[in-house]
C-alpha cells in the first residue's frame, strides 16, 4: 500500500512542477493555485506512505520519481534540451530509484 501512495506523491510532484512552470513566476492565478494545491497533494501522499516505508529510502525514491518526470517533461513539452550527458544523469537517478525499491522488497 505504501508503494502505491509513493508513486502517486512523484506522479502528483511532476504535476506541480508543471503548474509551477506555467504560473509564469506566480503571476498567473489559476496554475499558481494548481501548483501550491498539487505540492501540499504530494506531501500528504508522501506522509501516507511514510506510515508504510522507512523514511529514507522512501524519500528517495519520491524526489527520483519526481526528478525524472519533470526532466523528461522539460523535454517532450518545454522544448529543453536532452543531450548525452543529461541522459546519464537520468539513468543514475533512475538506477538509484530502482536499486532503493529492490533493495526494500
Amino acid at each position: 500500500m505504501g508503494w502505491i501512495f509513493l508513486l502517486a506523491a512523484g506522479l502528483v510532484e511532476i504535476a506541480m512542477a508543471a503548474a509551477l512552470k506555467q504560473s509564469e513566476d506566480w503571476t498567473r492565478l489559476v496554475p499558481s493555485v494548481v501548483g501550491v494545491s498539487t505540492a501540499l497533494l504530494s506531501i500528504y501522499l508522501l506522509a501516507r506512505a511514510l506510515r508504510y516505508l522507512p523514511l529514507g529510502p522512501a524519500y528517495a525514491i519520491w524526489t527520483g520519481i519526481g526528478s525524472v518526470g519533470v526532466v523528461l517533461m522539460g523535454v517532450l513539452f518545454f522544448g529543453e534540451a536532452l543531450s548525452a550527458p543529461r541522459m546519464a544523469c537520468i539513468a543514475l537517478v533512475i538506477g538509484g530509484t530502482v536499486g532503493l525499491r529492490l533493495i526494500e522488497g
